[in-house]
């Protein structure tokens, strides 16, 4: 659980994709275009993410995913032209494809039968909580240090994750 919350810290508000396209100086008529790249790379590797969820280990998917993630904050971070932000965001729904549906699947695979709902619940509280965390932090960071930071923040706070999924690998292989 607390391995997803800093997971979710590290994705905070897809708004900051669009105030991120808006800040490069892609023009405001354009700027829904972000959303909609980001969610047509993110239906487009969903279910070949999801199948291969069946067949490869988690873990290695979940280190997929937030190399990805990485990726895409550290394009976002320093891009200095729309093309580079719609670029980010094709990154940031193939992040999204590769974890979302992974995760459930993991709350899915560990919680005992019984105990399944108030899994899921808790599971989708810490992420709600964590995500609006997230987000107030990214909103300071853009605040207090720009657009840059926000995203080199998130970079940090899913090389953090991984690198948990990594420390988890190897307590469980001895």
């Amino acid at each position: 659980m607390s391995l997803g919350a800093v997971f979710t810290l590290a994705r905070f508000s897809e708004a900051f994709l669009v105030l991120r396209a808006q800040d490069v100086g892609l023009d405001l008529g354009y700027v829904p275009l972000v959303l909609i790249v980001m969610n047509v790379f993110y239906a487009g590797a969903a279910y070949p993410a999801g199948a291969a969820a069946d067949r490869i280990d988690h873990r290695t998917l979940l280190l997929i995913g937030l190399g990805l993630l990485i990726f895409a904050d550290g394009v976002l971070a320093f891009a200095t032209a729309p093309l580079l932000v719609f670029a980010g965001a094709a990154l940031w729904g193939l992040h999204m494809a590769f974890t979302q549906g992974l995760l459930a699947k993991l709350v899915a695979d560990t919680a005992p039968a019984e105990l399944r709902g108030t899994a899921f619940g808790l599971f989708n509280l810490v992420s709600g909580l964590a995500l609006l965390l997230a987000s107030v932090i990214a909103g300071a960071l853009w605040q207090t240090l720009g657009a840059p930071a926000t995203f080199i923040a998130g970079a940090v706070f899913a090389t953090a994750a991984a690198i948990g999924v990594f420390v988890r690998r190897a307590a469980n292989s001895r």
